[in-house]
């Protein structure tokens, strides 16, 4: 095999990589030209027909619909309570935590507060920047920490629609693999938390709040474990985040501080509470909550009677099993049902839900669009080299085959501290974890393989480091300074949060060589 093949096969990861970093180009256009160059390398040089590249693209697109339709439905959701003042109202209630312990409000804002919205499909990075402001943080922290602070849980973001992904791709249930990524999490959400005190006030700020940093990270990472053990993993976020608040509101009152401040909400703040509940301002994620719950825990038997009395599954690629879509229990639909659910509590007006329909049209396609693009992308690398009958008759023309033999004769025994850091590349060029596990858990599988690794430690690895990308990633850094009007003060965040997110994944590459054989 030359070097020349292995260049080949890695092109499209290269042009997207290119295009990101140098031309700055958004992640939906540089993955569309990736989709077109992997279309062309896997015909012309990997001798791939043409038909079998547009199946596998279609493949991809139908197997990334639970992340790209969870994407536009939470945009759709947090839209609706944008225009009708319930985020406002949300944000009222999260001024007031815990002014007297800086420590502590971050943890319980950024942590707790952050991984519920992040579980939800909310996008912390729009919604925590203008409390930190106004908190008295400076721009730097307050674009940073939103972005950093639910990056150790990000595989249960979307109502751990990540984990579903990897779930598919490795072919065994959630609940079989979940404890591959919850192991990590006592000790990446802790690393996480020191992260974020670092920098606001690196070891100054370490050594004071040393304590509820440990205490918030940890109760984070084991609530992760308890509830995979539990088989409630579509809810780990949920459950995480809260637990993170009722440890440090413990904590708080341990110490005899106050967990509430009202004196600090300002007579706008006060008006908008005259305005609308809180119980109706989070309504619709309340009622989220209710149909995750009844949906996925075993006792109540709703999950199992959908997929009886609604199968779906399509058969795209012959001779691959058929892709399960299960709508009705999927994290958009119960998104969505939610949302019309909490419409008379949220009593939209005739002029806010058109512009909630405007704005939904204007901001959902592209995201959505980034994430089936890297789908397609994985897909055709995974497929690629097999005949018009969908068979791989000779290895070394498949894409995926070629890299991980590289990989394998390169990094050797080593090759576990390499997968967590191509996950961080995969999540930056992406700009999600599940378009990095799409495209990287074949892979590591085969690389595994080849070295007597365990494939499903590396690819867990890999999805830990992709989530970790988060943190900088310009396109969320840019949406966190535009939700301060601060547009470029993320150029400033990207250099502090890199070297933070590889010392992370320094540690999650140690984690994963001693667990990997």
């Amino acid at each position: 095999m030359t070097g020349l093949t292995v260049l080949l096969a890695l092109l499209p990861v290269i042009l997207i990589l290119l295009l990101l970093v140098v031309r700055r180009m958004a992640a939906d256009l540089s993955g569309l030209a990736g989709w077109v160059a992997a279309i062309v390398v896997a015909m012309v040089f990997f001798q791939t027909p043409f038909a079998v590249t547009l199946r596998a693209s279609l493949a991809g697109m139908v197997a990334s619909l639970p992340i790209t339709l969870m994407v536009a439905a939470s945009i759709f959701q947090i839209t609706i309570m944008l225009e009708t003042g319930a985020v406002k109202r949300v944000m009222t209630v999260v001024k007031t935590v815990s002014p007297e312990d800086q420590v502590v409000q971050i943890m319980i804002i950024n942590i707790g507060v952050g991984t519920i919205l992040a579980a939800m499909g909310a996008t912390p990075v729009s919604i925590l920047p203008p409390i930190m402001l106004a908190l008295g943080y400076s721009p730097l922290v307050a674009i940073a920490l939103p972005a950093i602070g639910y990056d150790a849980l990000c595989t249960y973001a979307l109502l751990s629609e990540p984990l579903n992904v990897f779930s598919r791709f490795v072919g065994r249930p959630p609940q079989e693999v979940g404890m591959y990524f919850a192991r990590y999490m006592p000790v990446i959400s802790t690393c996480i938390a020191f992260g974020m005190l670092w920098i606001v006030g690196k070891w100054p700020m370490i050594r004071k709040g040393w304590l509820p940093t440990v205490l918030a990270g940890t109760s984070a990472g084991f609530i992760a474990i308890g509830m995979n053990m539990l088989n409630l993993i579509p809810i780990t976020g949920l459950a995480a985040g809260l637990g993170v608040i009722l440890v440090m509101a413990a904590y708080l009152k341990l110490r005899g501080k106050p967990f509430i401040d009202r004196s600090v909400l300002t007579p706008e703040d006060l008006e908008t509470e005259r305005g609308m509940s809180l119980f109706s301002a989070t309504s619709p994620w309340l009622f989220l909550v209710v149909l995750c719950v009844l949906v996925n825990v075993p006792a109540f038997k709703i999950g199992p009677w959908l997929t009886e009395h609604f199968p779906m599954a399509l058969s795209i690629i012959p001779k691959d099993r058929p892709m399960e879509l299960d709508m009705f229990k999927r994290a958009y639909f119960l998104v969505l049902l939610s949302t019309i659910i909490a419409l008379p509590f949220l009593r939209p007006s005739s002029s806010q839900l058109r512009t909630s329909a405007s704005k939904w049209l204007k901001r959902a396609p592209r995201p959505a669009l980034a994430a089936a693009v890297f789908f397609a992308i994985a897909f055709i690398l995974n497929h690629s080299g097999k005949n018009s009958d969908y068979v791989l008759v000779d290895a070394t023309k498949n894409m995926v085959q070629v890299i991980a033999v590289a990989c394998a004769g390169l990094f050797q025994k080593a090759y576990p501290v390499v997968a967590p850091f191509l996950g961080l590349m995969g999540g930056f060029i992406s700009g999600s974890e599940a378009s990095a596990i799409a495209m990287l858990t074949k892979l590591h599988m085969n690389t595994a393989e080849k070295i007597g690794a365990s494939g499903l430690v590396l690819a867990a690895a890999s999805g830990i480091g992709g989530g970790l990308a988060s943190v900088i990633s310009p396109a969320k850094l840019q949406n966190a300074a535009a939700a301060i009007d601060r547009i470029g003060e993320e150029s400033k965040v990207i250099p502090v949060c890199f070297v933070i997110s590889i010392v992370i994944t320094v540690i999650c590459a140690l984690m994963t060589l001693f667990w990997a054989y």
